[in-house]
């Protein structure tokens, strides 16, 4: 097989949606630019993330990232030119082990990933194949859009303790039809949105859904049904939440903070059971702080049919993941590939995850650019989900707007995961 080089690395600092810096990596195979990727950041992070290096400071508030960028430019680009850019799991290994640390604190996660993620499309441009073929000849599955239209928690400016309220268009034909639905339904929910609450209330938040200043969730969740039912889409469409639980903790009481009232874990459990009873919601991601394997383990075999998703409790790291099958907590996963910080490593957890009848669920961060490569990882996964924000704002829109090019070259071999988004294949 002929070799194609690695013939130069070199990294940039450039920023992210909301202002603040973040990592570009380039990749030139045989003297030729092949490969581009942006390295996302979140704002609410599980504590046991990849280490995202920044430089403190006062430039840029402290958020700069020129050591990263130099550890691309000065150490990672030594160590890897050369070398055959298709080698992924060869490459992503040795980053690993020329960090040395147990999350990637030497070098930075953000460096290694620019530049996991560049190789891997330098490779995929330089054999002519789009991203999702050159990492799975048997890529077909166009995703459920979990769009995320009412924001809270970190992500917004206003009182409501989930982070996202979360439509999936489950019954669309297609996900050409899926985004369809979505876009008309944000339409009316905005100035729904405005009429009840004032225009403020369609200010958005991090990830482009409406920020309203509601306080109960069935208030919030009311007024995404009520705009889900003026559209006539009632019966294509169920819902789902982020609770980002860890954020709602206090570990000093071993109590969540709740729409202001102060709950222990089964009191959450039970709110969650009186709440899927009244709705028909099909998704949970971190009802619970990020160190209760044995919670969301009850959660689980409460909530039964109940999708529950493991973010901050298995951050992309297939060993929390391994750590969680053990006890059966949770159903599936939040993939992020920033969180464990190279590609093979996340492709890893999701191949362990899917083995073990867990779902997959891939998603975007709060600081995300305009790089649409998580539309293609979702592919290429045959995931059945993702997560990436209101149909708003080009860092959101270009990651569906990517998925309508993939499944225009799919043709009649694309299909749309529907109501089966957990265990599409």
């Amino acid at each position: 097989m002929p070799q194609h080089k690695i013939s130069a690395i070199k990294a940039r600092e450039i920023i992210d949606c909301r202002g603040t810096p973040t990592v570009q990596v380039d990749v030139w195979v045989d003297g030729v630019l092949r490969g581009r990727a942006d390295v996302p950041s979140g704002r609410s992070t599980g504590s046991y993330e990849a280490y995202e290096l920044r430089d403190g400071g006062t430039r840029y508030g402290g958020f700069g990232v020129q050591k990263a960028v130099a550890n691309v430019n000065a150490i990672i680009a030594d160590a890897l030119t050369g070398k055959d850019v298709t080698e992924q799991r060869s490459i992503d290994r040795d980053m690993v082990a020329l960090d040395g640390t147990p999350n990637k604190s030497h070098l930075g996660a953000n460096a290694i990933l620019g530049v996991s993620l560049a190789v891997a499309r330098a490779a995929a441009a330089t054999l002519d194949l789009p991203l999702y073929r050159y990492l799975n000849s048997e890529a077909h599955v166009l995703p459920v859009p979990m769009m995320n239209l009412i924001n809270g928690g970190k992500l917004s400016s206003n009182d409501l303790c989930f982070q996202e309220f979360i439509m999936m268009p489950v019954g669309a034909a297609s996900f050409s039809e899926a985004l369809r639905m979505t876009a008309e339904i944000n339409a009316i929910l905005r100035p729904m949105t405005a009429e009840r609450y004032g225009k403020l209330a369609i200010n958005v938040g991090d990830e482009g859904g409406v920020v309203p200043p509601i306080v109960d969730v069935r208030e919030a969740l009311d007024l995404l049904c009520e705009a889900v039912a003026r559209s006539g889409y009632a019966e294509h469409i169920v819902y789902a939440f982020d609770c980002a639980a860890t954020h709602l903790y206090d570990k000093a009481t071993s109590r969540y903070s709740f729409e202001g009232r102060s709950l222990t874990r089964d009191e959450v459990i039970r709110f969650f059971e009186k709440l899927v009873s009244e709705y028909p919601i099909v998704s949970i991601e971190d009802p619970l702080q990020e160190d209760d394997f044995e919670g969301f383990a009850e959660i689980t075999r409460a909530l039964r049919g109940i999708q529950i998703i493991g973010d901050d409790l298995f951050v992309t790291n297939k060993d929390r993941l391994a750590q969680g099958l053990v006890s059966n907590s949770a159903n599936s996963v939040l993939w992020k590939v920033n969180q464990i910080g190279t590609l093979t490593e996340a492709m890893e957890t999701a191949t362990m995850a899917f083995r073990n009848g867990y779902g997959v669920c891939v998603s975007e961060r709060s600081g995300e650019t305009e790089d649409p490569m998580i539309a293609d990882l979702v592919v290429a996964l045959n995931g059945g989900q993702i997560k990436t924000g209101a149909p708003v704002r080009s860092e959101r829109t270009a990651k569906y707007n990517r998925l309508l090019q993939i499944e225009e070259e799919l043709g009649s071999a694309a299909t749309y995961a529907g109501r089966a988004f957990r265990r599409p294949v």
